[in-house]
């Protein structure tokens, strides 16, 4: 049987002219629209297709990929506000996304970017989506280790800092004095649990702690210096945003690690900029100076 929100690898059961009905177990059909065929499908062939409920409530298929399927969080856009029912989001399909005014938490406008969870409504068997994300939080509790990478999604801004998901399933914090520039809304970024609190609440950091992420860092700078014949247009001096874009770390770990390098004498700095230096023929206490690698 065909799931509803997801994709679904189907067998077509009969073309027509509305298109090719496909078979749904004991169900009955499933209508894949004509605009959906390819010349060479016909009865037998079995083609991979998202299933949803279309205005007048009949099951519908699209090969169509939806920007987010049953049981996920994202960020869509809001597209349109109906004052009766609530928003319509856009994501990915020809039928946009009800978000009904009981699923929001204060009334979205059209251009804004909002984090939903998408679900089936109980009453309808309609995907809809719901900006209440705590309801849709896993109640176990979180299985993460102080230290560990985790994806993180940017939820919402507070007075601390910026509530994100851990994972599509818990809740956690990146604190403002941690970050060195602002976040957005919907951002996705790899990050780090720095401590598991009472309750299972999340501290959260985009940088990993100590050792770990100089050493991790140190190692990213260099395969980045080589990637690019040896010099790289970042220093000490660069922009943060400029180093978050090419290395994904806050200035304060790029620095640090900048520093391991030096010491090791593995890196020169070319103001602007760093230098890969060859330092196979180094010896610990002696003061010939690394070549540099052209």
């Amino acid at each position: 049987m065909a799931t509803i929100g997801k994709r679904n690898t189907l067998t077509v059961n009969r073309l027509s002219e509305p298109g090719a009905y496909l078979k749904w177990g004991e169900q009955g059909e499933i209508l894949l629209p004509r605009r959906y065929l390819t010349k060479d499908l016909g009865p037998g062939d079995r083609v991979d297709v998202f299933v949803y409920l279309d205005s007048e409530d009949r099951l519908v298929a699209t090969t169509e990929t939806p920007l987010a399927m049953v049981g996920e969080f994202a960020c869509l856009q809001v597209v349109s506000v109906n004052p009766n029912v609530g928003a319509f989001l856009a994501w990915g399909l020809s039928k946009d996304l009800l978000l009904p005014f009981r699923e929001q938490l204060d009334r979205v406008r059209v251009g804004e970017r909002v984090v939903v969870f998408i679900h089936l409504d109980d009453k309808t068997d309609r995907i809809v989506a719901s900006a209440r994300l705590n309801r849709h939080l896993s109640r176990q509790a979180p299985p993460y280790r102080a230290g560990q990478a985790v994806s993180l999604l940017v939820v919402s801004q507070t007075p601390l800092g910026y509530n994100a998901l851990v994972e599509g399933a818990h809740q956690g914090l990146l604190y403002h004095d941690n970050l060195s520039s602002p976040l957005v809304v919907g951002q996705k970024l790899k990050g780090f649990v720095r401590a598991i609190r009472e309750g299972g609440k999340l501290d959260l950091s985009l940088d990993a702690a100590g050792y770990q992420r100089v050493a991790s860092l140190t190692e990213g700078i260099i395969q980045a210096l080589e990637r690019r014949g040896g010099r790289l247009q970042l220093d000490d001096n660069s922009p943060p945003p400029e180093i978050r874009a090419v290395l994904g770390v806050s200035k304060k770990a790029f620095k640090q690690a900048l520093g391991a390098l030096y010491k090791q004498r593995r890196i020169q700095f070319t103001s602007p900029g760093i230098q890969l230096l060859d330092n196979s023929t180094f010896v610990p206490g002696k003061s010939a100076p690394a070549k540099v690698r052209r």
